[in-house]
């Protein structure tokens, strides 16, 4: 049911893949899940700030019939139960299935969810009522970001993938902030007072 009508809110728009979990390739089961060091801390600074949180993911392993949409979403609600008792409550996750060139039968197609482009994020605004003018995008890849900047989202930030070492390097201009990971960005004093700024509080 979309929340269009009501006063929008802003939005955390979190990548799974290499934000939330260590990117072991194509992860869908909870024995291979491991949180990133700092997600769920991050992610609670968030929601106390008053943005909803929000998952977008590019999942073409299901496409690529290495798994099924029902595993992806069994371990998405282990996910969603884990933020939730880290006081960080997912609002929503949105999931791309599709590959134009790698997937079978019907996943096989050029879409507009599959980041960079925005539908996951249009469609989330839809349904959630979203503010995406004062929302921000976490990412770690450029496709991330582009996603964003497509839908009108002016802060992206790039973290390193798995938290680990540096972001990787993209256009300049399309990440406004570069951090190892999330909590080390919620610490941050300016991106902090932005947050605060955007979230009109």
């Amino acid at each position: 049911m979309s929340r269009s009508g009501a006063n929008p809110r802003p939005a955390a728009f979190l990548d799974r893949d290499g934000v939330i979990n260590i990117d072991h390739g194509y992860v869908h089961r909870r024995e291979d899940f491991v949180f990133v060091p700092g997600v769920l801390e991050g992610a609670r600074r968030l929601h106390d700030r008053g943005y909803a949180l929000v998952v977008t993911t590019n999942q073409s392993g299901i496409g690529r019939g290495l798994c099924t949409e029902e595993d992806f979403l069994a371990l998405t609600d282990w996910m969603r139960q884990s933020f939730a008792a880290a006081g960080a409550p997912i609002a929503g996750v949105y999931f791309c299935p599709h590959h134009p060139t790698e997937a079978v039968a019907a996943y096989r197609t050029a879409c507009r969810c599959r980041k960079p482009g925005p539908g996951m994020l249009l469609k989330a605004a839809e349904e959630l009522g979203l503010d995406l003018a004062a929302s921000a995008m976490f990412g770690d890849r450029a496709s991330d970001l582009e996603a964003a900047r497509a839908a009108g989202i002016p802060t992206r930030v790039l973290l390193a993938t798995d938290g680990v070492g540096e972001p990787a390097r993209v256009p300049d201009g399309l990440a406004t902030h570069r951090y190892a990971r999330l909590d080390e960005a919620l610490a941050d004093v300016e991106l902090a007072g932005r947050f605060k700024a955007l979230a009109g509080s």
